[in-house]
């Protein structure tokens, strides 16, 4: 019963461990959704789309209807000086139209005359508008129309935001994945050294061969070993740099553990992943790219405030008329000879500041227009240059995949007249390094392929919608 309940103990022992050192895959499209769930950087983009819709709330602000009330009473030594009310509501419209109701009571000892206004107040309704500048534009309509091109605008930098930090992203997903891949290279050969020395041993030991071929079988072991310990340092600092990128909930920041691992067939998941899946060359079209619309939206803002800086030029020509009533609740109480009105006339002689306004806004639309234009270019060669090394990359994986073929038959081929006494370990080392070397660059190929699809992916500037 002893050794049952032992062998129990040992088998619950062994179960631990295995569960213990299973892997655990970190798919490439699960990894980007976290990134772009949590990524503090993937949040400050929705800031930006927080901050367009705040600004538009502000501008739209300026047209609120508002009340003002302004009272003032003084009495001094029995004498009641003077007690003034006056309340208005004010309705903000566009073109520099403003409608307006006041109500007016006046009473005192020392009242200007012109501020006597029957017992039980006077009502007044009226417009004001600005004949010249300020009639088709003005600040308030500017600003409301800079803060909706703001909020378009914070919508395109948002894509832009989250489109640079996906491929920083992926980038670093592509170098863990070389890591990982190169050091399981290693590790395959050091089990292939290690098989290869043991059974040199046991020759030399039986006399089939010279001793000192088992030196040569030690040596290429150890170099294996070498470059295994040098990989897993390698990956041990791309697995640091991928903990970059995670974040989980509550903005805590996430380390990739050891038994955590990459997928090694993503071949079919990164155009999917990225977005980029059945988009041919004379397919594309630059008029929605986010960095186009940003600068378009940039320019309308700006084309805006030019507009205003040239309505500076006009004079300035306020024109107000209220009528006034006693009785406000009959509307016929309301009569054309019952009125306050005014106008006011300002023009600057020279102009000086306007015209520098002006000349300034100018040349900052233009400035704006240039970047347009370049950035219209650069972007439409740089994506006809990274579709061209795409199909170049397609070509070389074909290559580097048969090279690679070829050396691994060298090497059978090597090792099969090796077991018939007709090859040395000098021969099959160094056929293994070339097959070594090939698999490498067959990975450093397909780091580069893997690299070329973000590039493409951050040239369109595409926002996944499916993370």
């Amino acid at each position: 019963m002893r050794n049952y309940f032992t062998f129990i103990l040992l088998l619950f022992i062994t179960l631990l461990k295995v569960q213990a050192q299973d892997s655990i895959v970190l798919g490439f499209n699960e990894y980007l959704g976290y990134v772009k769930k949590f990524h503090p950087i993937a949040k400050q983009a929705e800031l930006t789309l927080g901050m367009g819709q705040a600004n538009l709330m502000k501008a739209r602000g300026g047209f609120d209807p508002k009340i003002e009330v302004d009272y003032n009473r003084k009495d001094f030594k029995g004498t009641k000086y003077y007690d003034r009310l006056n309340a208005t509501f004010k309705i903000p419209t566009w073109y520099g139209i403003e409608l307006k109701g006041n109500f007016e009571q006046n009473d005192g000892d020392f009242l200007n005359p012109a501020e006597s206004v029957p017992t039980d107040g006077l009502y007044s309704a009226g417009v004001s508008m600005s004949l010249g500048q300020g009639l088709w534009i003005n600040e308030r309509m500017a600003t409301l129309k800079q803060a909706k091109y703001f909020r378009e605008q914070s919508k395109a930098d948002r894509d832009l935001l989250v489109n640079q930090i996906l491929y920083d992203a992926s980038l670093a997903y592509f170098d863990w994945l070389q890591a990982y891949n190169e050091a399981t290279i290693y590790q395959n050969f050091l089990e292939n050294a290690g098989i290869r020395f043991d059974g040199t041993k046991k020759r030399a030991l039986s006399g089939d061969i010279a001793a000192i071929d088992t030196v040569e079988a030690k040596i290429a072991f150890q170099n294996r070993a070498l470059s295994l310990e040098q990989a897993k340092v390698k990956l041990m600092k791309r697995s640091l740099e991928l903990s970059n990128f995670l974040w989980m909930n509550d903005e805590i920041p996430v380390e990739v553990q050891a038994n955590v691992i990459p997928d090694t067939n993503i071949d079919g998941d990164i155009d999917t992943t990225l977005e980029i899946l059945g988009k041919p060359l004379d397919s594309f079209t630059l008029e929605n790219h986010p960095k186009l619309k940003s600068l378009g939206y940039k320019i309308d803002g700006l084309r805006v405030e030019k507009n205003l800086k040239a309505n500076k030029l006009l004079p300035k020509i306020d024109l107000e008329y209220n009528f006034l009533t006693e009785t406000p609740e009959l509307i016929n109480s309301f009569e054309t000879q019952e009125y306050k009105g005014g106008i006011s006339f300002r023009f600057p002689l020279f102009l000086r500041k306007e015209r520098g306004d002006l000349k300034l806004a100018k040349f900052k639309l233009k400035d704006a227009k240039f970047d347009f234009d370049n950035a219209q270019v650069a972007l439409q060669n740089k994506i006809v240059a990274i579709y061209r090394e795409l199909e170049s990359f397609e070509t070389q994986n074909i290559l580097i995949d048969e090279i690679v073929s070829n050396y691994s038959t060298l090497l059978t081929a090597e090792e099969r007249k090796f077991s018939f006494g007709e090859s040395s370990l000098f021969l099959i080392n160094s056929r293994e390094s070339k097959l070594i070397d090939a698999e490498l660059k067959q990975i450093a190929v397909q780091n580069k392929f893997y690299y070329t699809k973000a590039k493409l992916f951050n040239s369109l500037a595409v926002n996944p919608e499916n993370l």
